[in-house]
């Protein structure tokens, strides 16, 4: 996925996903790269507060596969170092949500926390994917556009 994820021809016709902070290295994905991980399908509910009870099918990865594909920095093996980090998902329209690492890691709370290519059987193609967290009762952390994820520490 490395050149050809951040390829111009396939930036100009679709929206692009910035993977930065601390990884082993950016990274730029379409939806189209993230279709090329396995895909799960997520039924959901949750309240919105512009437009009440929503229920939607959403397919895409995981953001744990999409995490581990691009090889974050920290040391897999030092659990400690992995829960003091944050994860700052932004949509285009600058909406912003901060998930823990240990609410995807499997070895913490292992949510399926995904990175929708699609709702309701539409592509996001050029939308961008959503954030989509199932566990919520509120969907202010279903964030549409995703146009960055950055991975950090916790100043603690």
């Amino acid at each position: 996925m490395s050149t050809a994820a951040s390829s111009t021809a396939e930036r100009s016709s679709a929206a692009v996903v910035r993977i930065h902070g601390h990884v082993a290295e950016p990274l730029e994905l379409t939806v189209q790269h993230l279709r090329r991980l396995p895909e799960q399908r997520v039924t959901v509910s949750f309240d919105c507060l512009k437009e009440g009870p929503q229920f939607h099918d959403f397919e895409g990865p995981t953001l744990w596969d999409v995490l581990r594909t691009i090889g974050p920095s920290p040391d897999y093996a030092a659990r400690k170092q992995r829960s003091r980090l944050l994860l700052t998902v932004t949509g285009a329209d600058e909406h912003c949500a901060v998930l823990s690492w240990g609410e995807v890691d499997p070895e913490f709370g292992g949510q399926r926390i995904l990175l929708a290519t699609s709702i309701d059987g539409l592509p996001l193609d050029s939308a961008g994917p959503q954030l989509v967290v199932p566990a919520d009762v509120c969907g202010a952390r279903y964030i549409s556009g995703i146009r960055a994820v950055w991975v950090g520490p916790a100043a603690c």
